[in-house]
């Protein structure tokens, strides 16, 4: 990263569903397995004051028109435990939630930018270069990636903070992220 460059950490999904033992939808032990380093990632960049967006999937119980519904059992539905953020990276949100560099946002599709502000609060913030976390490395983190790239952002992939309930899919999402969008992952 250059001085010039402002970045920014995208916290993705990690929610009770996704990664409790009894979670709706988890990724279990692969997803248990980064708390520490996710957690770690993530106070770093609050207390470098550098700009987190915890970008959190939404769903409506009986939602018949979300694609999801057809693919996935209900999940991090609104109002449930499901959608809160998994053991210690919770309890650091809590601490930091209002100060000014953290922002939780809504997300209902794949990516973090479809259907959300997320752009604009990265461009009126001046950033360039984004840092991803959180699952699934091949669904969420990877479209959130992918429409990052194709808006010209700069990538870098914390490996250690990412993961799946597909272990083919995650191997392949963290070699496309380096081969195709240029990704620096570490």
């Amino acid at each position: 990263m250059t001085t010039e460059q402002k970045r920014a950490l995208i916290n993705i999904d990690y929610t009770y569903d996704f990664v409790a033992e009894d979670g709706a939808l988890t990724c279990g032990i692969p997803g248990q397995v980064i708390e520490g380093p996710i957690t770690d990632i993530t106070g770093e960049f609050i207390q470098n004051n550098d700009y987190v967006v915890f970008a959190i999937d939404l769903h409506k119980l009986g939602d018949t028109l979300h694609p999801e519904t057809k693919l996935f059992p209900p999940h991090n539905l609104e109002g449930t435990k499901g959608r809160t953020l998994y053991g210690k990276l919770d309890t650091l949100y809590q601490a930091h939630k209002s100060a000014d560099n953290v922002y939780w946002m809504d997300k209902t599709r794949y990516s973090a930018f479809a259907g959300t502000d997320l752009e604009l609060q990265l461009r009126a913030r001046g950033i360039t270069e984004l840092h991803l976390v959180g699952v699934c490395t091949d669904i969420c983190v990877l479209h959130t990636a992918v429409d990052a790239y194709n808006k010209g952002f700069s990538l870098v992939i914390h490996e250690a903070a990412v993961a799946s309930f597909d272990q083919e899919g995650h191997a392949w999402a963290l070699r496309h992220f380096k081969g195709s969008l240029g990704a620096i992952v570490l």
